[in-house]
């Protein structure tokens, strides 16, 4: 373009001057030879003259063409660096002027559109929440790990990807539609099919995207929540049934006393006992309640020791030695050896107690009850204690620990328990930075391992 300029303007000015030189032949025709020579000499330097400067300004003009293609060219280019701004103060220097300062700005309001753009970006990719945008064809344009996660969906999301192919569910398949045609947003809860069925809470909303109308879509899992809520109405749920079978004993039986049985001097004092175990089975059942409260709040305000745990089964097998031969379980002790954990000794104490205690509880008659304290290749303490009885079935060891779980509620009740006792051992474990685990087999008993840090004495 610029050559062509320069072609232009030089062909005028030799058109101009051609003719000029025309026109001055002519017109010096009849004139004396002597002034017509010195006349056209003078008329040919005049446009020689007249080229030079054609010459000159064409490539100027050239020169500033090319500067304001160059700042036209860069006008949306952020990594472009246009030259100084001409100093010129015509009209294509201001030209010049306006184009690179709208240049400036444009690259401005660019820089920014693409930090803002990356910025959401990341915050979407790094949100819990699962996100997922398509457009007015319901083609994926966005959807982050989380969403992928929940959903179970392996591979690459590409571009154009169909939404049935990320997240096939009719529900929210129609609720997305459904926003795309009328523009409502929408709430929604469905449950999503996977290896671990999964639910979620989604709001879907309207996008204005350039092709039309798209929409995004947040899932909340609320898989845990629902979970949580499951286990408070279980809780609240066992709770009445334990505290109404004691209740129950006891209202009953003091009923039973007050319309007359204070007379009846052979069955009184049966009644008496009745009441009376029922309510120390309702206290232990508050006791340990309690306790399980306490726990769980982690409100301890005893700073922690170092406990012997060898102390600590020694204590526990001597406490339980007169229950065991009533049933006529024996005690086995395998190995204790002389090692430290840090925490509260009555907690400890309170842990290996219910699981000694149950171990007894639910064995054979001459079964055998084994403790052994050890450590482990990774600097552990571990504590095990082994029974003989009629094992636990495995759908049920998932549950154990578990407030009221009971996998024999007729014999539970039959031995006294609470329902609570394993619970508070993964607590008070747990609490304690250990782990307990179980074993089972039926028909040949169950062992359970607690896991704690090994602590030096003395520290």
């Amino acid at each position: 373009m610029n050559s062509s300029l320069l072609r232009r303007l030089l062909f005028s000015a030799l058109a101009l001057i051609l003719g000029t030189l025309l026109i001055l032949n002519r017109t010096l025709s009849s004139v004396d030879s002597s002034v017509r020579g010195p006349a056209l000499g003078i008329s040919l330097a005049a446009a020689l003259f007249a080229v030079a400067v054609a010459l000159l300004v064409s490539r100027s003009l050239t020169a500033r063409v090319r500067g304001l293609k160059r700042v036209a060219e860069t006008l949306l280019g952020a990594e472009a660096r246009p030259g100084a701004i001409s100093d010129s103060g015509d009209d294509l220097g201001s030209l010049e002027r306006s184009l690179k300062g709208v240049g400036q700005q444009l690259r401005g309001l660019v820089s920014n559109l693409r930090f803002e753009s990356a910025r959401r970006e990341a915050i979407l990719a790094g949100m819990a929440e699962g996100v997922l945008a398509v457009d007015p064809d319901l083609k994926v344009t966005f959807c982050n790990q989380a969403l992928l996660r929940a959903t179970g969906f392996r591979g690459e999301v590409s571009e154009g990807m169909g939404l049935l192919e990320v997240v096939r569910d009719p529900a929210l398949y129609e609720a997305i539609r459904s926003v795309r045609s009328n523009g409502d947003s929408v709430k929604l809860r469905f449950v999503l099919t996977t290896e671990t069925p999964r639910t979620f809470e989604v709001g879907v909303r309207p996008m204005v995207t350039a092709s039309g109308r798209g929409v995004i879509a947040i899932f909340h899992d609320i898989t845990g929540l629902e979970r949580l809520e499951q286990v408070r109405k279980d809780f609240v749920a066992n709770v009445s049934h334990e505290l109404r079978t004691p209740l129950a004993g006891i209202i009953g039986y003091a009923d039973t006393l007050l319309d007359g049985a204070l007379d009846d001097t052979q069955n009184r004092k049966r009644f008496v006992e009745i009441i009376h175990s029922s309510a120390v089975r309702l206290s232990s059942i508050v006791a340990d309640l309690l306790v399980l409260t306490e726990l769980e709040s982690g409100a301890d305000p005893q700073e922690p020791e170092i406990v012997p745990v060898r102390g600590v089964l020694e204590t526990v097998l001597l406490t339980v030695e007169g229950e065991a031969k009533a049933r006529g379980v024996s005690l086995v002790r395998e190995e204790l050896r002389d090692l430290h954990v840090t925490g509260r000794r009555l907690r400890l104490e309170q842990a290996v107690l219910n699981l000694v205690a149950n171990a007894i509880k639910f064995n054979r008659p001459g079964g055998e009850v084994r403790v052994r304290v050890t450590s482990t290749a990774d600097e552990r303490v571990s504590i095990s204690v082994s029974d003989t009885g009629p094992g636990i079935p495995s759908q049920d060891l998932p549950r154990i620990f578990e407030r009221f779980y009971r996998v024999d509620r007729a014999r539970s009740r039959d031995v006294g328990g609470t329902g609570l006792g394993l619970s508070i051992v993964k607590h008070v474990i747990e609490g304690m930075g250990g782990l307990v685990t179980v074993e089972s087999q039926l028909g040949a008993g169950s062992t359970f391992t607690i896991l704690l840090p090994s602590a030096s004495p003395g520290v």
